[in-house]
């Protein structure tokens, strides 16, 4: 290919039935390449690094992929052989019965070797090129589902990362409104409150639970999200840290386009499509040219014409064997217009993946950039609804705000909490995806990313 596309630091090893990396010197990763079983025999993970690693050899089209490959590789080699010298040998023996005017009963030997070598052949020549072509986009095409992957795994992953954190929140705000709901309850008994604030105390109660099962089931969803691309169960994931820096974007939408159009994968596929039309256009157009080829042969014979005897004989021949074309019912010219036809649809398949790719990038750089702005603003917003439902709280104890401002106060810090959360975590998948749309993801990556997870204990 005309780049070691995307992925040169990390390439996958098959052995014993595992998946190792290569990684770049300056990379460290925990060994986590053996995940833990627990008694009933299911295979547990924790870390990114052990749901990607799993992935590769777990997911069918990356498998497809790959094996695409190895097949363009095959037909590549196939086709240098077609123009490399080809030897055969034949023997054959015989027992032969002449009948003329009198009966010859002999046996018979043919031995031959034959050398040839295409000299000139311009529909094998092409063939070659379009071999080379078709193996370097299916090449293409497997970098490309690899960065497919790595990137839904991580998006699974921090799917379920983020269902766990709200699912914490939600039960954070459950007991803040059900220690509401006592305070309620206690001044009700004593007639201090109405009961208008019972019932909606207990109507909040109630809502905040019902938020609570729905979180559970969208937890589980996610969890069975990451075990189906991955087989591992999810357990005590590595988890975001409080502190974390994540990286920001260099270079504005110009610079991140132009990256895409010279590095994505999709468009280095489409273009060696593109490739492989124009040389099976010169291929068909080929059947119009002559073939040339060099002979030689050696053959040793006691064999005549229609298997007459004669005596044993060794015959060599060099010759060169010329064929020319002239009419084949216009059958070429049918070839060479479908071959057009091809040429033309790898074009506009070309033109759709750059308008989609440079879409996609621009989408996701302008995401990354307001995904930074809202995690500040969430974070700011976090620290006030803190601040207010404490002085919510503290007013309805000196009974100057009513139960009603407290639900209001404590459903808006949770909420903020959550979406805080929901902010970092889109911020490091659109930061992935861009990478991933612009062709620059690579195992520095993943290693920059599990380093931002910590371990829950």
């Amino acid at each position: 290919m005309k780049t070691a596309i995307g992925w040169l630091f990390l390439v996958p090893i098959l052995h014993l039935g595992s998946v190792n990396f290569l990684f770049a010197a300056d990379a460290e990763l925990p060994d986590l390449t053996n995940p833990s079983r627990d008694s009933s025999g299911e295979t547990n993970a924790s870390t990114l690094v052990e749901f990607f690693t799993a992935a590769l050899d777990y997911s069918p089209q990356l498998r497809i992929a790959r094996e695409n490959m190895n097949i363009g590789s095959a037909r590549r080699r196939s086709a240098n052989g077609q123009l490399l010298p080809q030897l055969s040998a034949s023997a054959s023996l015989s027992d032969n019965r002449r009948t003329t005017n009198l009966t010859q009963n002999y046996d018979g030997e043919r031995y031959s070797l034959q050398f040839s070598q295409v000299l000139f052949n311009w529909q094998t020549f092409a063939r070659r090129k379009q071999a080379y072509a078709n193996a370097d986009q299916s090449e293409a095409e497997y970098y490309s589902q690899l960065g497919v992957l790595f990137t839904d795994v991580a998006e699974r992953y921090f799917n379920v990362l983020q269902a766990q954190d709200a699912l914490r929140s939600i039960q954070s705000e459950l007991d803040a409104v059900t220690n509401q709901l006592n305070q309620v309850e206690s001044l009700y008994d004593r007639q201090l409150t109405q009961i208008t604030d019972l019932y909606q105390t207990q109507a909040s109660l109630a809502a905040v639970e019902a938020d609570e099962v729905l979180l559970q089931s969208q937890l589980q969803i996610n969890q069975q999200a990451l075990n189906a691309v991955t087989g591992l169960t999810p357990v005590d994931l590595y988890e975001l840290g409080d502190t974390i820096d994540i990286p920001e974007v260099v270079g504005n939408i110009d610079y991140w386009t132009q990256l895409a159009l010279e590095n994505n994968f999709e468009i280095q596929a489409r273009e060696f499509a593109l490739e492989s039309t124009r040389e099976l256009v010169s291929e068909r157009k080929g059947a119009y040219l002559p073939n040339v080829n060099l002979i030689v042969q050696q053959q040793n014979t006691n064999l005549g014409f229609d298997n007459s005897q004669i005596p044993k004989a060794d015959t060599t021949y060099v010759g060169v064997n010329v064929s020319i074309p002239l009419y084949a019912g216009g059958s070429n010219r049918a070839a060479v217009s479908e071959a057009r036809s091809l040429r033309s649809i790898a074009e506009s398949e070309l033109r759709w993946a750059k308008l989609d790719i440079e879409q996609r990038v621009r989408t996701a750089h302008l995401q990354i950039r307001s995904s930074r702005l809202r995690t500040e603003a969430a974070q700011t917003l976090v620290e006030s609804a803190t601040l207010a439902a404490t002085a919510m709280q503290r007013g309805f104890e000196l009974g100057t705000v009513t139960s009603v401002d407290v639900l209001n106060a404590i459903r808006n810090q949770y909420q903020a909490e959550r979406d805080l959360q929901q902010a970092r975590y889109e911020q490091i998948r659109y930061l992935l995806e861009l990478k991933r749309e612009s062709g620059t993801l690579v195992a520095e990556d993943l290693v920059e990313v599990n380093n931002l997870l910590v371990s829950p204990e």
